[in-house]
């Protein structure tokens, strides 16, 4: 066998930020726990916008920051934790809200949708998207597109509305905020990277 037909090895997944600290099991578990307390403090950030069944929160920031500095695994776990906190009774979804009644009503699916956005952002980072300003711009939008796959239907379903309508009020209106904050995380995250160097 000649080596042009050797087949090629599989690339070599990229470090992610996280991967740059010391330790292993305790350093992973601090971070997926402090993601979670940051996705808890940004949900605290609402601006209700009338007529909308959902408000406008920091919370997709967070949960796409902290997936693309853990990486897909520890990205999802730590969302895990945060939905198992509000279910547990801790007032960490938006409005200090608690409970499960929160996963289940209008803004539910996309509490649930942060566990798939953790894990398509975080794959991604771990191929270094989260390098280059326009890779971590189409990273942030792949990971709002998922909390939307979720979310929207979901609220479809929780209000009774007809799904065009649920896009409309539930993805369509918050576009340029989601612009807004791929902007802001498309500064940082290269930055991090190379303050890392």
């Amino acid at each position: 066998m000649t080596a042009a037909a050797l087949p090629l090895a599989p690339a070599r997944p990229h470090r992610v930020l996280a991967d740059l600290l010391p330790g292993a099991l305790a350093r992973d578990a601090v971070l997926v726990v402090a993601v979670a307390a940051l996705t808890a403090l940004a949900a605290q950030v609402v601006i209700p916008v009338p007529g909308l069944p959902v408000p406008l929160t920091g919370q997709t920031f967070a949960v796409l920051l902290g997936a693309a500095a853990l990486g897909p695994w520890r990205g999802a776990a730590a969302q895990g934790v945060y939905l198992a906190a509000g279910v547990g009774g801790l007032p960490v979804f938006a409005g200090a809200t608690a409970g499960w009644q929160s996963v289940a009503g209008a803004s539910g699916g996309y509490l649930v949708g942060f566990l798939l956005a953790g894990v398509i952002v975080g794959a991604l980072a771990r191929r270094g998207a989260d390098r280059r300003v326009l890779s971590t711009v189409g990273t942030y939008a792949l990971g709002t597109l998922a909390v939307y796959a979720v979310g929207v239907p979901w609220l479809a379903v929780s209000t009774g509305m007809p799904l065009g309508a649920a896009l409309l009020t539930g993805a369509v209106v918050f576009l340029p905020g989601d612009a807004l904050k791929a902007a802001l995380a498309a500064a940082l995250l290269p930055t991090a990277w190379r303050l890392a160097r």
